[in-house]
Protein backbone atom coordinates (compact mmCIF):
# COMPACT_ATOMS: atom_id res chain seq x y z
CA UNK A 1 0.00 0.00 0.00
CA UNK A 2 1.95 3.15 -1.16
CA UNK A 3 2.72 6.63 -0.42
CA UNK A 4 -1.16 8.26 -1.04
CA UNK A 5 -2.34 5.05 -1.51
CA UNK A 6 -0.29 3.98 1.78
CA UNK A 7 -1.71 6.30 4.33
CA UNK A 8 -5.36 6.79 2.37
CA UNK A 9 -5.30 3.57 1.27
CA UNK A 10 -4.56 1.48 4.01
CA UNK A 11 -7.37 2.87 5.41
CA UNK A 12 -9.20 2.74 2.32
CA UNK A 13 -8.56 -1.19 2.12
CA UNK A 14 -9.93 -1.41 5.65
CA UNK A 15 -13.36 0.17 4.52
CA UNK A 16 -13.87 -2.45 0.90
CA UNK A 17 -11.15 -4.25 0.24
CA UNK A 18 -9.56 -4.15 3.95
CA UNK A 19 -13.37 -4.46 4.70
CA UNK A 20 -13.38 -7.35 2.18
CA UNK A 21 -9.99 -8.89 3.38
CA UNK A 22 -9.82 -8.49 6.99
CA UNK A 23 -13.95 -9.38 7.14
CA UNK A 24 -12.86 -13.04 6.68
CA UNK A 25 -9.80 -13.19 8.55
CA UNK A 26 -9.80 -16.28 10.15
CA UNK A 27 -12.32 -18.78 12.29
CA UNK A 28 -13.46 -17.15 15.77
CA UNK A 29 -12.53 -18.15 18.81
CA UNK A 30 -14.75 -21.02 19.83
CA UNK A 31 -17.64 -22.50 18.12
CA UNK A 32 -21.53 -21.93 19.04
CA UNK A 33 -23.76 -24.05 19.55
CA UNK A 34 -25.12 -23.52 16.63
CA UNK A 35 -22.00 -23.88 14.37
CA UNK A 36 -21.67 -26.75 16.30
CA UNK A 37 -25.20 -28.21 14.63
CA UNK A 38 -24.33 -26.49 11.15
CA UNK A 39 -20.69 -28.43 11.11
CA UNK A 40 -22.45 -31.78 11.61
CA UNK A 41 -24.37 -30.70 7.86
CA UNK A 42 -22.37 -32.39 4.73
CA UNK A 43 -21.55 -29.73 2.49
CA UNK A 44 -24.79 -30.11 0.26
CA UNK A 45 -27.03 -29.02 3.23
CA UNK A 46 -24.80 -26.16 3.68
CA UNK A 47 -25.29 -25.07 0.14
CA UNK A 48 -28.94 -25.22 0.28
CA UNK A 49 -29.00 -23.83 3.77
CA UNK A 50 -26.98 -20.95 2.72
CA UNK A 51 -28.51 -20.23 -0.61
CA UNK A 52 -32.08 -20.08 1.21
CA UNK A 53 -30.60 -18.05 3.66
CA UNK A 54 -29.70 -15.39 0.81
CA UNK A 55 -32.97 -15.53 -0.43
CA UNK A 56 -34.80 -14.81 2.74
CA UNK A 57 -32.36 -11.68 3.20
CA UNK A 58 -33.27 -10.25 0.05
CA UNK A 59 -34.67 -6.89 -0.31
CA UNK A 60 -38.14 -6.02 -1.25
CA UNK A 61 -36.60 -3.90 -3.83
CA UNK A 62 -34.22 -7.37 -4.54
CA UNK A 63 -30.79 -6.32 -3.62
CA UNK A 64 -29.00 -7.27 -0.62
CA UNK A 65 -26.59 -5.16 1.27
CA UNK A 66 -23.46 -5.06 3.91
CA UNK A 67 -23.87 -3.85 7.22
CA UNK A 68 -25.41 -0.57 7.87
CA UNK A 69 -26.92 -0.78 4.40
CA UNK A 70 -23.49 -0.40 2.02
CA UNK A 71 -22.09 -1.58 -0.83
CA UNK A 72 -26.01 -2.77 -2.61
CA UNK A 73 -24.70 -3.16 -6.17
CA UNK A 74 -21.68 -5.25 -4.79
CA UNK A 75 -23.54 -7.27 -2.49
CA UNK A 76 -26.16 -7.90 -4.69
CA UNK A 77 -24.30 -9.12 -7.59
CA UNK A 78 -22.52 -11.64 -5.49
CA UNK A 79 -24.96 -13.04 -4.22
CA UNK A 80 -26.87 -13.24 -7.71
CA UNK A 81 -23.42 -15.10 -8.62
CA UNK A 82 -23.72 -17.35 -5.68
CA UNK A 83 -27.41 -18.53 -6.29
CA UNK A 84 -26.43 -19.25 -10.42
CA UNK A 85 -23.95 -21.23 -9.50
CA UNK A 86 -26.44 -23.86 -7.78
CA UNK A 87 -27.95 -24.14 -11.51
CA UNK A 88 -30.65 -21.44 -11.61
CA UNK A 89 -31.57 -18.79 -14.05
CA UNK A 90 -33.94 -15.78 -13.73
CA UNK A 91 -36.77 -18.12 -15.28
CA UNK A 92 -36.06 -21.44 -13.91
CA UNK A 93 -34.81 -23.45 -10.99
CA UNK A 94 -35.54 -23.18 -6.84
CA UNK A 95 -34.17 -19.35 -7.06
CA UNK A 96 -35.19 -17.81 -10.32
CA UNK A 97 -37.54 -15.61 -8.73
CA UNK A 98 -34.27 -14.04 -6.52
CA UNK A 99 -32.20 -13.84 -9.86
CA UNK A 100 -34.76 -12.21 -11.38
CA UNK A 101 -35.20 -9.85 -9.27
CA UNK A 102 -31.47 -9.05 -8.51
CA UNK A 103 -31.11 -8.58 -12.20
CA UNK A 104 -34.24 -5.99 -12.39
CA UNK A 105 -32.05 -4.03 -8.88
CA UNK A 106 -28.98 -3.89 -10.87
CA UNK A 107 -30.13 -3.25 -14.32
CA UNK A 108 -31.63 -0.43 -12.78
CA UNK A 109 -28.16 0.92 -11.51
CA UNK A 110 -27.41 1.39 -14.64
CA UNK A 111 -26.27 4.68 -15.37
CA UNK A 112 -25.83 6.92 -18.61
CA UNK A 113 -22.12 7.04 -18.51
CA UNK A 114 -22.16 2.91 -18.52
CA UNK A 115 -21.60 2.54 -14.56
CA UNK A 116 -23.55 0.00 -12.79
CA UNK A 117 -23.82 1.57 -9.33
CA UNK A 118 -23.89 4.86 -7.56
CA UNK A 119 -21.20 6.68 -6.70
CA UNK A 120 -23.42 8.23 -3.82
CA UNK A 121 -24.42 4.73 -2.23
CA UNK A 122 -21.74 2.56 -3.35
CA UNK A 123 -18.59 2.90 -1.46
CA UNK A 124 -15.38 2.08 -3.94
CA UNK A 125 -17.98 1.86 -6.76
CA UNK A 126 -15.31 -0.09 -9.10
CA UNK A 127 -16.38 -3.47 -6.96
CA UNK A 128 -19.72 -3.27 -7.78
CA UNK A 129 -19.10 -2.60 -11.11
CA UNK A 130 -16.58 -5.58 -11.88
CA UNK A 131 -19.11 -8.04 -10.01
CA UNK A 132 -22.26 -6.94 -11.74
CA UNK A 133 -20.29 -7.06 -14.96
CA UNK A 134 -19.63 -10.71 -14.19
CA UNK A 135 -23.23 -11.53 -12.63
CA UNK A 136 -24.79 -10.39 -15.52
CA UNK A 137 -22.77 -11.55 -18.40
CA UNK A 138 -23.85 -14.57 -17.11
CA UNK A 139 -26.81 -14.23 -17.09
CA UNK A 140 -27.31 -13.08 -20.20
CA UNK A 141 -26.55 -16.57 -21.71
CA UNK A 142 -29.16 -18.57 -20.08
CA UNK A 143 -31.88 -15.37 -20.95
CA UNK A 144 -34.50 -16.14 -23.63
CA UNK A 145 -36.94 -13.54 -23.85
CA UNK A 146 -35.39 -11.05 -26.72
CA UNK A 147 -35.90 -8.09 -25.06
CA UNK A 148 -34.60 -9.05 -21.71
CA UNK A 149 -31.71 -9.93 -23.79
CA UNK A 150 -31.39 -6.84 -25.65
CA UNK A 151 -31.57 -4.67 -22.40
CA UNK A 152 -28.97 -6.65 -20.75
CA UNK A 153 -26.77 -6.39 -23.50
CA UNK A 154 -26.93 -2.80 -23.77
CA UNK A 155 -26.08 -2.68 -19.90
CA UNK A 156 -22.97 -4.63 -20.52
CA UNK A 157 -22.17 -2.92 -23.58
CA UNK A 158 -22.00 0.74 -21.58
CA UNK A 159 -20.52 -1.08 -18.54
CA UNK A 160 -17.18 -2.34 -20.72
CA UNK A 161 -16.88 1.34 -22.11
CA UNK A 162 -17.44 2.59 -18.95
CA UNK A 163 -14.63 0.02 -17.23
CA UNK A 164 -12.35 1.16 -20.66
CA UNK A 165 -13.11 4.81 -19.56
CA UNK A 166 -12.00 3.91 -16.01
CA UNK A 167 -8.68 1.97 -16.74
CA UNK A 168 -5.86 3.95 -15.24
CA UNK A 169 -2.57 4.77 -17.41
CA UNK A 170 -0.57 1.75 -15.86
CA UNK A 171 -3.11 -0.43 -16.74
CA UNK A 172 -4.77 -1.19 -13.40
CA UNK A 173 -8.40 0.01 -12.05
CA UNK A 174 -8.67 1.85 -8.46
CA UNK A 175 -11.95 1.68 -6.22
CA UNK A 176 -13.20 4.84 -8.51
CA UNK A 177 -12.63 5.47 -12.13
CA UNK A 178 -9.15 6.81 -12.98
CA UNK A 179 -10.53 10.20 -13.31
CA UNK A 180 -12.03 10.50 -9.58
CA UNK A 181 -9.58 8.47 -8.30
CA UNK A 182 -6.46 10.53 -9.93
CA UNK A 183 -4.91 7.55 -11.42
CA UNK A 184 -4.42 5.45 -8.48
CA UNK A 185 -4.57 1.71 -9.47
CA UNK A 186 -4.42 -1.42 -7.19
CA UNK A 187 -4.60 -5.09 -7.66
CA UNK A 188 -8.53 -6.10 -5.97
CA UNK A 189 -10.22 -3.56 -8.02
CA UNK A 190 -7.74 -4.52 -11.14
CA UNK A 191 -8.99 -8.37 -10.80
CA UNK A 192 -12.69 -7.54 -10.26
CA UNK A 193 -12.70 -5.59 -13.38
CA UNK A 194 -10.60 -8.73 -15.74
CA UNK A 195 -12.94 -11.19 -14.32
CA UNK A 196 -15.57 -9.24 -15.88
CA UNK A 197 -14.79 -8.22 -18.31
CA UNK A 198 -13.82 -11.70 -19.77
CA UNK A 199 -17.56 -12.84 -18.83
CA UNK A 200 -18.57 -9.85 -21.35
CA UNK A 201 -16.54 -11.26 -23.91
CA UNK A 202 -17.35 -14.89 -23.04
CA UNK A 203 -21.44 -13.93 -23.31
CA UNK A 204 -20.31 -12.10 -27.18
CA UNK A 205 -20.15 -8.43 -25.95
CA UNK A 206 -17.22 -6.57 -27.52
CA UNK A 207 -14.14 -6.10 -25.42
CA UNK A 208 -11.42 -4.22 -26.57
CA UNK A 209 -8.54 -6.11 -26.80
CA UNK A 210 -5.99 -3.25 -25.98
CA UNK A 211 -7.98 -3.21 -22.24
CA UNK A 212 -7.28 -6.44 -21.28
CA UNK A 213 -3.41 -6.36 -22.66
CA UNK A 214 -2.87 -3.36 -20.53
CA UNK A 215 -4.66 -5.10 -17.64
CA UNK A 216 -2.29 -7.98 -18.16
CA UNK A 217 0.51 -5.98 -18.38
CA UNK A 218 -0.30 -4.41 -15.19
CA UNK A 219 -0.26 -7.55 -13.41
CA UNK A 220 3.12 -8.51 -15.02
CA UNK A 221 4.33 -5.13 -13.73
CA UNK A 222 3.14 -6.18 -10.37
CA UNK A 223 4.66 -9.82 -9.96
CA UNK A 224 7.51 -9.95 -7.79
CA UNK A 225 10.44 -12.12 -8.34
CA UNK A 226 9.43 -14.37 -5.93
CA UNK A 227 6.19 -15.02 -7.65
CA UNK A 228 4.20 -12.26 -5.22
CA UNK A 229 1.75 -10.32 -6.51
CA UNK A 230 1.98 -6.48 -5.00
CA UNK A 231 -0.64 -4.09 -3.70
CA UNK A 232 -0.12 -1.58 -6.49
CA UNK A 233 1.82 -0.56 -9.29
CA UNK A 234 3.35 1.91 -6.90
CA UNK A 235 4.98 -0.92 -4.38
CA UNK A 236 3.21 -2.18 -1.11
CA UNK A 237 4.72 -5.78 -1.23
CA UNK A 238 3.92 -9.08 -2.17
CA UNK A 239 -0.31 -10.10 -0.85
CA UNK A 240 -1.09 -13.63 -1.01
CA UNK A 241 -4.83 -12.91 -1.16
CA UNK A 242 -4.17 -10.58 -4.11
CA UNK A 243 -1.35 -13.00 -5.84
CA UNK A 244 -3.95 -15.57 -6.20
CA UNK A 245 -6.60 -13.31 -7.27
CA UNK A 246 -3.95 -12.07 -10.12
CA UNK A 247 -3.71 -16.23 -11.14
CA UNK A 248 -7.47 -16.73 -11.01
CA UNK A 249 -7.77 -13.28 -13.60
CA UNK A 250 -4.86 -14.76 -15.75
CA UNK A 251 -6.63 -17.49 -16.22
CA UNK A 252 -9.85 -15.90 -16.94
CA UNK A 253 -7.53 -13.79 -19.58
CA UNK A 254 -7.21 -17.19 -21.04
CA UNK A 255 -3.69 -16.55 -19.96
CA UNK A 256 -2.90 -20.51 -18.65
CA UNK A 257 0.72 -20.27 -20.51
CA UNK A 258 2.04 -17.48 -19.36
CA UNK A 259 5.60 -17.44 -18.36
CA UNK A 260 5.01 -15.77 -14.51
CA UNK A 261 1.95 -18.18 -13.83
CA UNK A 262 4.53 -20.97 -12.72
CA UNK A 263 6.23 -18.77 -9.84
CA UNK A 264 3.22 -17.07 -8.83
CA UNK A 265 1.16 -20.72 -8.27
CA UNK A 266 4.36 -21.45 -6.35
CA UNK A 267 4.07 -18.38 -4.26
CA UNK A 268 0.91 -18.74 -4.11
CA UNK A 269 0.70 -22.54 -2.51
CA UNK A 270 3.22 -21.52 0.20
CA UNK A 271 0.90 -19.05 1.57
CA UNK A 272 -1.68 -21.01 0.62
CA UNK A 273 -1.80 -24.22 0.57
CA UNK A 274 -2.52 -25.08 4.26
CA UNK A 275 -5.65 -24.38 4.61
CA UNK A 276 -4.88 -24.00 8.71
CA UNK A 277 -2.88 -21.00 7.68
CA UNK A 278 -3.81 -18.09 9.03
CA UNK A 279 -0.99 -16.00 9.43
CA UNK A 280 -1.08 -13.75 6.60
CA UNK A 281 -4.56 -12.36 7.17
CA UNK A 282 -7.42 -12.22 5.01
CA UNK A 283 -8.09 -15.82 4.69
CA UNK A 284 -10.80 -16.03 3.27
CA UNK A 285 -10.69 -13.48 0.69
CA UNK A 286 -7.59 -14.92 -0.15
CA UNK A 287 -9.40 -18.31 -0.92
CA UNK A 288 -12.20 -17.33 -2.69
CA UNK A 289 -9.62 -16.76 -5.44
CA UNK A 290 -7.59 -19.82 -4.66
CA UNK A 291 -10.37 -21.96 -4.83
CA UNK A 292 -10.86 -21.04 -8.41
CA UNK A 293 -6.93 -21.31 -9.49
CA UNK A 294 -7.31 -24.90 -7.64
CA UNK A 295 -10.10 -25.61 -9.49
CA UNK A 296 -8.66 -25.03 -13.20
CA UNK A 297 -5.53 -27.08 -11.59
CA UNK A 298 -7.97 -30.22 -11.32
CA UNK A 299 -7.00 -33.70 -10.88
CA UNK A 300 -5.73 -34.42 -6.99
CA UNK A 301 -4.86 -30.85 -6.58
CA UNK A 302 -8.32 -30.02 -6.52
CA UNK A 303 -9.84 -32.87 -4.87
CA UNK A 304 -7.39 -32.56 -1.93
CA UNK A 305 -8.11 -28.50 -1.60
CA UNK A 306 -11.57 -29.40 -2.03
CA UNK A 307 -11.80 -31.50 1.30
CA UNK A 308 -10.02 -29.20 3.06
CA UNK A 309 -11.73 -25.96 2.24
CA UNK A 310 -15.39 -27.76 2.79
CA UNK A 311 -14.50 -28.99 5.86
CA UNK A 312 -13.88 -25.91 7.38
CA UNK A 313 -16.41 -23.94 5.54
CA UNK A 314 -18.85 -26.43 7.17
CA UNK A 315 -17.22 -26.04 10.52
CA UNK A 316 -17.69 -22.09 10.36
CA UNK A 317 -20.99 -22.13 9.56
CA UNK A 318 -23.83 -20.95 11.26
CA UNK A 319 -27.29 -22.72 11.29
CA UNK A 320 -30.38 -20.04 12.16
CA UNK A 321 -34.31 -20.46 11.31
CA UNK A 322 -34.12 -19.14 7.85
CA UNK A 323 -30.74 -21.35 6.85
CA UNK A 324 -26.76 -21.37 6.96
CA UNK A 325 -24.71 -18.41 7.28
CA UNK A 326 -21.30 -16.95 7.78
CA UNK A 327 -20.99 -14.28 10.01
CA UNK A 328 -17.09 -13.62 10.69
CA UNK A 329 -16.04 -9.74 9.72
CA UNK A 330 -17.48 -6.34 9.57
CA UNK A 331 -18.40 -5.81 6.28
CA UNK A 332 -21.89 -8.69 6.98
CA UNK A 333 -22.72 -11.73 6.48
CA UNK A 334 -23.88 -11.29 3.27
CA UNK A 335 -20.92 -11.05 1.89
CA UNK A 336 -18.99 -13.50 3.77
CA UNK A 337 -22.22 -16.21 3.01
CA UNK A 338 -22.24 -15.58 -0.98
CA UNK A 339 -18.31 -15.98 -1.40
CA UNK A 340 -18.34 -19.12 0.46
CA UNK A 341 -21.07 -20.37 -1.24
CA UNK A 342 -19.37 -19.42 -4.59
CA UNK A 343 -16.27 -22.08 -3.16
CA UNK A 344 -18.66 -24.66 -2.11
CA UNK A 345 -20.38 -24.87 -5.68
CA UNK A 346 -17.35 -24.64 -7.92
CA UNK A 347 -17.25 -28.44 -8.33
CA UNK A 348 -20.35 -28.47 -10.19
CA UNK A 349 -19.14 -26.08 -12.72
CA UNK A 350 -22.55 -24.44 -13.94
CA UNK A 351 -21.09 -20.71 -14.66
CA UNK A 352 -18.67 -20.11 -17.83
CA UNK A 353 -16.48 -17.89 -16.63
CA UNK A 354 -15.25 -20.53 -13.84
CA UNK A 355 -15.56 -23.62 -15.96
CA UNK A 356 -12.18 -25.47 -16.71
Amino acid sequence: MPHRNHTGIVAGLSAFLGAVMVLLGGLPGGATATQASAASLDVNEVVRGGLDWLVATQSRRGNWAANEGRYPTAMTALAGTALLLEGSTPTQGRYADAIAQAVDFLISRSRPNGLIGDPKTDDRYTYGHGFSMLFLSQVLGEEEDIHRRQELIRVLEKAVEFSGRAQTPDGGWGYVSAKDGNNFDEGSTTITQVQGLRGCRNAGIPVPKEIIDKAIAYIHACTMPDGGVQYSSKGGGGRPAISAAAIACLFNAGEYDDTHVPRMLAYAETHLGNIANTGFGHWHYAHYYYAQVMYREGGSKWNDYRRQIETRLCAEATRERDGVFWQQGYIGSVYTTATNLTILQLDGGMLPIYQR
